[in-house]
């Protein structure tokens, strides 16, 4: 008789650490869900900040350039700085964010000299 009680208790002990753990795995996965949702906001805040933030910095009394030359382009960089000696392109950047595959590949070929003036006339 002790023993089918015995018996029981055990079964009954699995059976709940059975449910749980199945309780805490589903949990732990709504946990994991609402921390890439939260991530991905936030990234996208951070995207948002940049986008806005890059129209302004023309304007900040840090910005090294005379701000009537810079014309903004938006993508792939924010824009170009055009002085009596040379023409700067120019890309903002907030916080940590780096360049775009993109626009490194611009960087260097800028770097490579390989960058012209085309005149196209439309008739």
């Amino acid at each position: 008789m002790v023993a089918d009680e015995l018996f029981f208790a055990v079964i009954a002990i699995a059976v709940a650490a059975v449910i749980l753990y199945l309780v805490e795995r589903s949990h732990a996965a709504s946990l994991r869900t609402t921390l890439s949702d939260s991530r991905f906001q936030n990234r996208s805040l951070s995207v948002k900040y940049g986008k806005m933030s890059e129209q302004f910095f023309p304007f900040l009394n840090s910005y090294p350039y005379d701000r009537q030359n810079f014309r903004f382009i938006g993508s792939p960089i924010d824009g170009v700085q055009f002085n009596n000696d040379r023409i700067v392109f120019v890309e903002f950047k907030t916080s940590e964010s780096s360049l775009s595959e993109v626009q490194k590949k611009i960087r260097e070929l800028v770097k490579g000299g390989k960058v012209e003036f085309r005149e196209i006339r439309i008739k």
